[in-house]
C-alpha cells in the first residue's frame, strides 16, 4: 500500500473506528469533554494529513516541475 493511500485512511479510522473506544466525557482536556477533543483533534490532524498527502504525492511533483 502507498504511504499517501495509508495516510488518506488515518482520519476515517481515527474518527469512526476509534469512536466508540474513546466515547466518553469523564477525561476533560482543555476544558473540553474527551469526545469533543477527539474530534476537534482529528480535524486538525486531517488537514495536516491531506497537507502532506499532497506533496507526497508524484502527480502534484511533476505539475510543479512545470
Amino acid at each position: 500500500m502507498k504511504l499517501q493511500h495509508f495516510l488518506s485512511l488515518l482520519p476515517f479510522i481515527g474518527i469512526l473506528v476509534l469512536m466508540p473506544f474513546v466515547n466518553t466525557v469523564k477525561p476533560y482536556v482543555l476544558g473540553l469533554p474527551f469526545v469533543f477533543f477527539w474530534m476537534v483533534m482529528w480535524v486538525v490532524l486531517t488537514s495536516i494529513i491531506l497537507w502532506i498527502v499532497y506533496r507526497i504525492d508524484p502527480i502534484n511533483k511533476e505539475r510543479e516541475a512545470e
